[in-house]
């Protein structure tokens, strides 16, 4: 498949850009897409996309028939920073530790870091994502680093002087003009014994609060004093108790894991930012070469502003699995380009996402739709080894939401009405409704407000009844008599818009006029103040359907 296939696909041009990438290298050499991410917190929508930009761009290189391997970094060797919003305040005595060391805040699973981890590995199994996962925990303390880390503390002078270039940048920028991620933070800043890029954690309280005060190339004798009060000297890669700082961390590991693709998120790829200077360390440093790179935008919440794990309260991948299919939640990352925004709804315009789905499958079921759309379904629905489950009846979630809520979640009375509403398809269980119809309950029970809720009258407005004018009775006469031969979804609508019409002696078919759309409105509005007390309710076809011919007739007759 050539880049130019697809114009605009940006899948297929980054595997181009891996393959390129890769020719620069030794023959032979293994394509790897890499992610990262700290379990500092609830693993939310937005860091989603750094694992699914190179999720999408291994699997279409997968498709090709190529071997790629997409690798998941957990950066749980990173250090707490902040205790998150909604966990206890005595965790504050762990910040500086790895999450590694620090207890689970619930205690259900080993640590903070491992708490976070499993619900974000259930979501990407469900979202067919598969990943080597390498925990840089047991890296560093294994000691798999340690020749990296002596290299890099042997060119610190190296590193010293290209960080500076940017430490420099920064200083000299107007005020309001630094970059989002800049490399001048404090762990980069030489201390008054020198510059180390390595940063050991105390054997005393185990946190990074720490400064090496003197290092031996010859013994790889580290000293360090820490504002707790402790002393010490160990010696790299004999405890595992320390890491590199996050600017040549990063560069690092491209170079160990042989990393020919990653994404970073806008902060990492402004100039002056992490990428730009990883890229020199690791040519500079650790004679390799950086890997072809996508920068990838914010991915937002409706009504919400930008997501922070620790600001608590960010939808998660599992959140959004519960209202959304699976295939559904994929295709939301996949259509648009790493570098264009986005946003996820959890309100009403859920709906409006299915619709579109739904709308596209159809299209491109009858032959229409452009390459691209082609590609992005394709790549929703499955990946090169496996095909993701999806309703094999796709009725539309507005329709499953609202009869959800009318029905309470009552399976046999949805099953009537769905059966209702699809004749055609004789259903017998809601399996084949399934799981579009579990997101619809979980919608209706978690997001929808309890405002927003029908509740149906359980006997007639006698009052409102007596107040109707002989028109409005006359409106309630032609649609009653009209249930029997008009009962189902399309024959409701029809009957519903068509009862102006036939008051004023014209066929159903007629086209709505201004005076018969106003007619139909007020209509509309009566017939929900006579079923659920309200002027404005769920679609009057699926709210008649659900209610049944009898009951519609007890509570529109006095």
């Amino acid at each position: 498949m050539a880049g130019g296939t697809k114009q605009g696909d940006w899948v297929v041009a980054a595997a181009d850009q891996v393959l390129a990438e890769n020719e620069h290298r030794a023959p032979g050499a293994p394509l790897v897409c890499a992610s990262g991410i700290s379990p500092s917190g609830p693993v939310h929508l937005g860091n989603l996309r750094e694992v699914m930009v190179p999720h999408f761009v291994a699997d279409e290189l997968r498709r090709r028939g190529l071997d790629c391997r997409h690798i998941l970094s957990w950066d749980d060797f990173d250090r707490l920073r902040k205790v998150p919003a909604g966990a206890p305040e005595s965790f504050a005595q762990y910040i500086g530790r790895p999450l590694t060391s620090v207890p689970d805040p619930c205690g259900e699973h080993e640590n903070w870091a491992e708490h976070y981890k499993v619900p974000f590995r259930a979501a990407l199994a469900e979202l067919g994502v598969e990943v080597t996962e390498i925990s840089q925990t047991e890296m560093y303390r294994s000691g798999a680093y340690t020749e990296q880390i002596l290299h890099a503390m042997r060119n610190r002078d190296r590193i010293d002087a290209i960080l500076g270039r940017y430490r420099t940048a920064k200083a000299a920028a107007p005020e309001g003009e630094e970059p989002e991620d800049s490399v001048a933070d404090d762990t980069d800043e030489p201390t008054a014994a020198g510059y180390y890029p390595y940063k050991p954690y105390c054997a005393a309280c185990g946190r990074d609060l720490t400064t090496v005060t003197a290092y031996s190339d010859e013994t790889a004798e580290l000293s360090y004093t820490c504002q707790c009060g402790h002393r010490d000297t160990d010696v790299i890669g004999r405890t595992g108790s320390g890491k590199l700082v996050w600017k040549v961390d990063w560069p690092m590991r491209w170079a160990y894991e042989g990393v020919t693709f990653e994404a970073g998120g806008v902060d990492h790829s402004s100039p002056g930012s992490s990428f730009t200077v990883g890229s020199q360390l690791v040519r500079e440093v650790f004679d390799a070469r950086p890997p072809a790179y996508l920068g990838y935008s914010f991915v937002g919440v409706r009504g919400m502003a930008k997501m922070s794990g620790s600001a608590g309260g960010a939808p998660t991948p599992g959140d959004a699995l519960r209202i959304l299919e699976a295939p559904l939640v994929r295709w939301l990352y996949v259509r648009r380009r790493p570098n264009q925004s986005f946003t996820i709804a959890f309100d009403q315009e859920v709906a409006r996402i299915y619709d579109e789905w739904d709308a596209a499958g159809r299209r491109l079921a009858d032959g229409g739709g452009d390459p691209l759309e082609q590609a992005s379904r394709a790549r929703a629905l499955g990946t090169a080894t496996a095909t993701l489950p999806i309703t094999p009846l796709p009725v539309p979630f507005r329709v499953l939401a609202s009869v959800v809520d009318i029905t309470t979640g009552d399976e046999q009375q949805i099953l009537r009405i769905l059966g209702d509403m699809t004749p055609d398809e004789h259903l017998t269980d809601l399996d084949r409704v399934r799981p579009r119809l579990d997101r619809a309950e979980a919608w209706v029970t978690e997001h929808l407000p309890a405002a927003d809720r029908t509740h149906v009258r359980t006997t007639p407005d006698r009052a409102l009844i007596a107040e109707l004018t002989d028109s409005e009775r006359d409106a309630l006469d032609l649609l009653l008599k009209g249930l029997d031969d008009h009962w189902s979804l399309d024959g409701l609508t029809t009957l519903l818009y068509g009862v102006p019409k036939l008051q004023a002696g014209l066929p159903l078919d007629t086209p709505a006029t201004p005076e018969l759309k106003a007619a139909q409105r007020a209509l509309f509005a009566r017939l929900y103040q006579l079923l659920v007390g309200t002027d404005t309710g769920p679609r009057l076809p699926t709210l008649l359907l659900a209610l049944g011919a009898e009951r519609i007739r007890t509570l529109l007759t006095a």
